[in-house]
């Protein structure tokens, strides 16, 4: 992986105890907006993280695949994580 692994991991740890809050407010019966909202900052966090590891990728890997001549499949791996981001 190329993308810097201190800010990945911290995003991730911080995702990992969001989710551990969000378990615990189901199990409290905690009120359902209150929830929703941590979800939503849950998968901010997350959307952080990937686009991290989506940028390092085009820095780095997609980068050297065009400097040698063989992009073909950097695109297509790139245009599937897009397609997934867009569903």
């Amino acid at each position: 992986m190329k993308a810097d692994k201190e800010t990945v991991t911290r995003l991730l740890k911080t995702a990992r105890g969001q989710l551990d809050g969000l378990l615990k407010m189901v199990e409290e019966d905690r009120y359902c907006m209150d929830i929703s909202n941590q979800l939503l900052a849950t998968q901010a966090i997350l959307r952080r993280a990937n686009r991290e590891v989506l940028g390092a990728h085009m820095h780095s890997c997609v980068k050297e695949a065009c400097q040698d001549g063989n992009i073909d499949q950097k695109i297509d791996e790139v245009m599937s994580v897009l397609d997934k981001l867009t569903r």
